[in-house]
């Protein structure tokens, strides 16, 4: 099957009518799908086949989903976006810990998940848009466009700007927007985050950006709406 921008997305899941509905809705947007439901049987297909992403679900039989994400890891960087039930371990899949790329909470809508799936490759190909199209990142060289308008953050300003943006309506407390930005966390505290997001505010304000779009959520952290 031939699909635009040869997208391949290889759905790991042993609940087969939860990969059978997830493959529906991929395969409406224009995706090509594959189905494995062994953790197991994932190292040897990605061995003789490629593909684009990895819908991961995290407890799998033969080799839980933890588990697959790191031999993955060890060898390739392909995105990877997790599916959990298991609430104890959404804080080490946001910190991205293991090397994954996103996470998708049980129970979820398939269009939630094509949308998350759409995000991570426009990350992976360099540019991330949102559902407004004239609002455009630029990974590369960290700088925030507004069709015609542009600005420039630095590259912790862009990362977290980046990870509000790539999940609208997603709160992001503090805690997990320094896993994010910084690899040792240790020499800072979290109201630096409050700094950051006031900068990014005063940059986007300049490119007709409302400053508001990145919402504080009282006693929680942030989104971006």
């Amino acid at each position: 099957m031939s699909t635009e921008n040869n997208r391949k997305i290889l759905i790991v899941e042993d609940e087969e009518k939860i990969s059978q509905l997830l493959a529906d809705y991929l395969t409406g947007a224009s995706f090509e799908v594959a189905q494995i439901y062994r953790g197991d049987q994932v190292e040897e297909w990605l061995e003789n086949n490629s593909c684009n992403l990895v819908l991961l679900d995290l407890m799998l039989p033969g080799l839980d989903g933890l588990e697959v994400c790191k031999n993955i890891r060890r060898k390739s960087d392909i995105p990877i976006v997790m599916v959990t039930a298991r609430v104890e371990e959404i804080d080490r899949l946001i910190g991205l810990e293991l090397g994954a790329d996103d996470y998708v909470c049980k129970p979820f809508s398939p269009r939630e998940v094509v949308a998350r799936v759409k995000a991570v490759l426009r990350r992976y190909g360099g540019q991330t848009t949102s559902s407004d199209d004239a609002i455009k990142l630029e990974n590369i060289s960290f700088k925030v466009f507004n069709g015609e308008q542009q600005c420039e953050l630095t590259k912790v300003e862009f990362l977290l700007f980046e990870a509000l943006f790539s999940h609208p309506g997603r709160i992001y407390s503090r805690d997990q927007l320094m896993d994010v930005i910084y690899d040792d966390r240790h020499v800072v505290s979290d109201r630096t985050i409050d700094s950051h997001v006031k900068k990014i505010r005063k940059k986007l304000s300049a490119i007709d950006i409302d400053e508001s779009s990145i919402h504080s959520v009282y006693g929680a952290g942030y989104k971006y709406e």
